[in-house]
């Protein structure tokens, strides 16, 4: 992958929040090509990120709170599938040739990396909100500005190590391997408080 094609990757994390928070999220079923694939990792995070806002709520019963959980469970798996995903993608895009060689790796895959730039890019787009609110003072507003520049360094670093992640992967200097999450608490037959509180 060149510089070029990660960019528009990484141009797309930013945008798409915007057109997503005034629309309707539908996630693809299918997805075909590194950059929906991408997209689909972040619609998932975009829409645990607004299951987590509700799940918060004091106002509504407790019934409306679990059925929020469940659906971040699940979206939650969703995103985790996706980033395994993303890094089967870019194997299958050529960097599969270096898996098998004596090569160093980084604490994390590209897609963990792309994940965590999600991430970030929906906490800079919701903290920039709080810095145009009408409804609190100065002091609210200013907080969350000294807060949001912190958030565009962090988001800047991270992306300026993933560009170098890539400069190595393109060079054959280090490689990766995806990694399997296992969410072990979602599987019936290895969470244990489901498996032995099996209804009969």
């Amino acid at each position: 992958m060149n510089e070029s094609e990660l960019l528009i990757i990484l141009e797309a994390l930013t945008q798409k929040i915007g057109e997503w928070d005034i629309g309707t999220l539908n996630i693809p079923q299918q997805h075909i090509g590194l950059l929906n694939i991408v997209s689909a990792m972040h619609l998932s995070n975009f829409s645990i990120w607004k299951q987590e806002d509700i799940a918060r709520r004091t106002d509504v019963e407790d019934a409306v709170i679990v059925q929020v959980k469940r659906k971040i469970d699940r979206l939650n798996q969703q995103r985790n599938n996706l980033i395994e995903e993303i890094d089967l993608s870019l194997l299958d895009m050529g960097y599969s040739k270096l898996s098998n060689l004596d090569l160093p790796m980084r604490t994390e895959t590209p897609g963990g990396v792309m994940d965590r730039l999600s991430i970030l890019a929906l906490k800079v787009y919701h903290m920039n909100k709080q810095t145009v609110r009408s409804d609190v003072d100065e002091n609210h507003r200013q907080a969350c500005q000294e807060k949001l520049a912190v958030l565009l360094q962090q988001q800047s670093n991270l992306r300026k190590a993933l560009m170098f992640m890539f400069d190595e992967l393109n060079q054959g200097k280090i490689k990766f391997k995806v990694y399997r999450q296992y969410k072990m608490y979602n599987d019936p037959n290895l969470n244990p408080e489901l498996y032995l509180n099996k209804q009969i």
